[in-house]
């Protein structure tokens, strides 16, 4: 388990997406093994090899802009194929996302790395689980144009960890704890209600992703001596994060560890009045 973080680095470069889910599960579930035998080891002083080619994806699917990917509607097979490939894009992100948090930032707390660790191991599940539905759907990932919206953030805040721990998982992860619900509401009046389960399924893990951002988030700022929420708002500017937009799944973003000011703060950076 010396190699953690090394580890952490093959499953990130790996192209093939089937290959890295089960290659980053594998390592996730070694690890926790490890650690419940206490024989875990995290080197936590390794840089990032400048010769890495970061993320590992296939060819396909083609990324285009964010505006350039279509609105079909959920009520069609082809629209739901679509609506169901560009989750699980975002799920393969994820796992790349959490594998670079592990990797990338050198010099923190073993714990932070078994967290982002435990955090991807999850997401490739939900990627599997995703993508074997979207096979019964008669597609699969691959066959229709997704964005790089996530991985364009965790290269504005490849060089911050606090910047990253506040925009990644804080901001563009945290919004998935607002859309899902109305997406598997959509999805069970469409008749996909395996759908809906695995989206039920991704919304509970990613509350506790979301807690590990926050949770990190203010351990660095604590140990920065800067205040969270005044500090989000500078970071927010300095990186060109997206507006955060009502409805909000306020319900979701407390049991994930988002405190009453920065609920409050809410309601300033989006005037419309958010759901309960």
């Amino acid at each position: 388990m010396k190699e953690l973080r090394r580890e952490a680095l093959h499953w990130l470069c790996e192209v093939e997406p089937a290959a890295k889910a089960a290659g980053t599960r594998a390592l996730a579930a070694a690890v926790a093994s490890a650690v419940t035998a206490d024989a875990a080891v995290v080197d936590i002083s390794a840089a990032l090899d400048p010769m890495a080619s970061l993320p590992g994806r296939p060819a396909r699917p083609l990324l285009v802009s964010p505006k350039a990917v279509p609105i079909r509607s959920v009520f069609t097979a082809e629209g739901r194929a679509a609506l169901l490939h560009a989750i699980t894009h975002i799920e393969f992100n994820a796992i790349n996302l959490a594998l670079d948090a592990c990797w990338r930032f050198a010099g923190l707390p073993p714990a932070f790395y078994l967290d982002w660790l435990q955090v991807a191991g999850e997401e490739a599940l939900h990627f599997t689980l995703l993508r074997e539905h979207l096979n019964q759907l008669g597609a699969d990932y691959g066959d229709f144009t997704a964005h790089d919206g996530l991985w364009t953030m965790a290269e504005r805040t490849a060089h911050d960890v606090t910047a990253r721990m506040a925009l990644v998982p804080r901001t563009l992860e945290a919004r998935g704890l607002d859309a899902t619900p109305p997406l598997q509401a959509k999805l069970a009046r469409a008749g996909d209600l395996r759908a809906a389960d695995i989206l039920g399924l991704i919304l509970r893990d990613e509350i506790g992703h979301v807690a590990v951002g926050n949770r990190w988030y203010r351990w660095l700022c604590a140990r920065d001596g800067v205040e969270p929420v005044a500090h989000y708002a500078v970071l927010a500017r300095r990186h060109a994060a997206p507006r955060l937009r009502a409805p909000f799944n306020l319900d979701a973003r407390r049991a994930a560890g988002f405190t009453r000011d920065e609920i409050d703060a809410l309601a300033c950076a989006a005037p419309a009045h958010p759901t309960p």
